[in-house]
């Protein structure tokens, strides 16, 4: 065999038929039969699938919670008596605690997906994300989840910082049946207008993102079927008004009513 049947770069012979990359490992027919169920796994816990789960997560937290909330609108001495037995159910209950970790990571959570999609997106469109164009296209609101996520956080802190840490490491004053006064300390921090304005406006923001949250999410899962689409829409605009707008509710109510 001559020199020129022999390739310069690999010394190998051109003539004996396909030659294999040794730098390339052959796939076994068991990774081929495993592909699909690794697609199926990666594509479920991509960023924007778990980005979309704890979101719904946190929306049946918002519930639960409005729920506890609106037990504030009841006549002033049954809203105490019953807040503050409602509260403490909740501290001595060890299934809630666990909850409330699950919680506190899910927030987490969210935030870091939402904040590493953001980045991922920026960089695929090599532009600011409100300098591009879809503003032709998308609500404004849409545009601007960064920005209302960021609002939501920063007021998300603020309200931890008054009322949970306040419980956990704070002294609450007792109450006439020896339960800690939780409805005192919320009516306290509902008497200033400033809390309550930035309060109000806040929950404005929530509505928003809890808008197109609910619609991206719908369709990142796959639920947004063209036949249901009509009443993902209507039952995404109730639940994002219908929570916002509640707990926009309570902190009026207590400082106008109660103060």
């Amino acid at each position: 065999m001559s020199n020129s049947d022999l390739d310069p770069e690999t010394n190998l012979s051109l003539v004996d038929g396909p030659v294999e990359n040794p730098d390339i490992t052959p796939t076994s027919k068991e990774a081929v039969e495993l592909r699909p169920a690794k697609n199926w796994l990666s594509g479920t816990l991509s960023q924007k699938n778990l980005m979309a789960l704890t979101g719904l997560f946190l929306c049946l937290f918002l519930v639960v919670h409005l729920l506890g909330n609106l037990q504030l609108l009841l006549p002033k001495e049954a809203a105490q008596w019953q807040f503050n037995f409602y509260s403490k159910l909740l501290s001595e209950n060890i299934f809630i605690h666990l909850i409330s970790y699950l919680l506190f990571a899910t927030i987490v959570a969210h935030a870091v997906y939402a904040l590493l999609i953001t980045i991922r997106n920026r960089r695929a469109h090599g532009t600011r994300y409100e300098y591009d164009r879809r503003g032709v296209s998308s609500k404004w609101y849409s545009r601007k989840m960064g920005l209302l996520g960021t609002v939501i956080l920063f007021f998300l802190i603020i309200h931890l910082r008054d009322f949970w840490y306040e419980v956990q490491f704070g002294h609450l004053p007792i109450d006439k049946d020896g339960q800690e006064d939780l409805y005192t300390l919320v009516v306290t921090v509902y008497r200033s207008g400033w809390y309550v304005l930035i309060y109000v406006l806040c929950m404005v923001a929530l509505g928003y993102h809890l808008l197109h949250g609910f619609f991206s999410a719908a369709r990142t899962l796959g639920v947004c079927h063209p036949r249901f689409v009509g009443w993902v829409r209507v039952i995404g605009w109730i639940y994002s008004v219908g929570i916002s707008a509640g707990f926009a509710l309570v902190p009026i109510y207590v400082h106008f009513a109660l103060s």
